[in-house]
């Protein structure tokens, strides 16, 4: 965002649609930080003072700001933004597991802001789904808006970095007429979070060992150095053909390991528990559940 501050942890917790602001502090804990005055929304993102100001809001108040119960339910790490966007196969060797070329370029698609949910929450197959998926995915969000932006100042317009498992229906992605977004929006399959953290914290996005087990199985096992298509390069290209805004969100691809991938392929079942992580961006658990009848 063009502007030094504190490395933070930004979260939301809370019941579902009631979500309050807080922070992870150095030591784990984490405090409510409703009484700065703002949610972490797109407004927060598209002034830089107001981090400035919540840094220093962190200063005064670490202390005796309340603090968040252990066990409290996180919310997704920011409010809903205006815009989900998704890079397509942006590991080589998982566009090889999934039988399909290289990209030449980034491969774009959104998802349905309405598929987010919080990083714990579960994760509901839809109906009639015999095809649900996994992916473990380095996500970033726009902090300054980003139009026609060069690479070397697109890092830039980036307010922080957080964990996202990109889940996907593989029937609906691949064999229901075309348009990957009717198989990545269903409900919950956006857990994001369980914090978002700024970019001094990172000291390199594109060196950081990211994981996904199911079952605790181990399924996806890489480094975000593996990328095509590094995080500059994906904000400078996505500028190129639409305005990206404070609070939108890109996810970057998923390394190999997913469950298309396996020879016979392997889904999610009800009961079966999906854990991911990426160094430094925390971890995030779902149990996946039957769609409600």
């Amino acid at each position: 965002m063009g502007v030094k501050v504190a490395a933070m942890k930004l979260l939301r917790f809370g019941s579902q649609d009631s979500e309050r602001p807080g922070l992870q502090l150095e030591d784990g804990s984490r405090i409510d930080a409703s009484g700065f005055g703002m949610d972490w929304n797109n407004e927060f993102f598209a002034d830089p003072a107001h981090l400035v100001r919540l840094a220093d809001w962190l200063k005064l108040n670490r202390d005796s700001a309340p603090r968040i119960p252990e066990g409290t339910r996180l919310g997704p790490a920011i409010c809903r933004p205006g815009k989900l966007i998704c890079i397509g196969l942006n590991y080589s060797d998982h566009a090889a597991e999934s039988g399909m070329p290289i990209p030449e370029e980034p491969i774009l698609f959104f998802k349905a802001t309405s598929a987010i949910c919080g990083p714990d929450d579960p994760v509901i197959i839809p109906k009639g789904s015999e095809k649900t998926d996994w992916e473990v995915e380095l996500a970033f969000v726009i902090g300054e808006r980003a139009s026609y932006v060069s690479e070397e100042d697109a890092l830039k317009h980036i307010a922080g970095y957080m964990l996202h498992n990109d889940y996907s229906e593989r029937a609906y992605q691949l064999e229901r007429g075309g348009q990957w977004v009717k198989g990545k929006s269903c409900d919950t399959f956006a857990p994001i979070g369980p914090f978002l953290v700024t970019p001094d914290e990172i000291e390199n996005p594109e060196n950081l060992k990211m994981w996904l087990s199911v079952n605790g199985v181990m399924k996806q096992n890489s480094n975000s150095s593996n990328l095509i298509f590094g995080c500059a390069n994906l904000v400078s290209y996505i500028s190129q053909f639409m305005t990206l805004e404070p609070g939108d969100i890109v996810s970057t691809g998923t390394p190999p390991g997913v469950g298309l991938g396996f020879k016979p392929p392997q889904y999610l079942q009800a009961g079966d528990v999906v854990e991911l992580g990426i160094e430094g961006l925390g971890s995030s658990s779902q149990k996946a559940v039957a769609w409600p009848r």
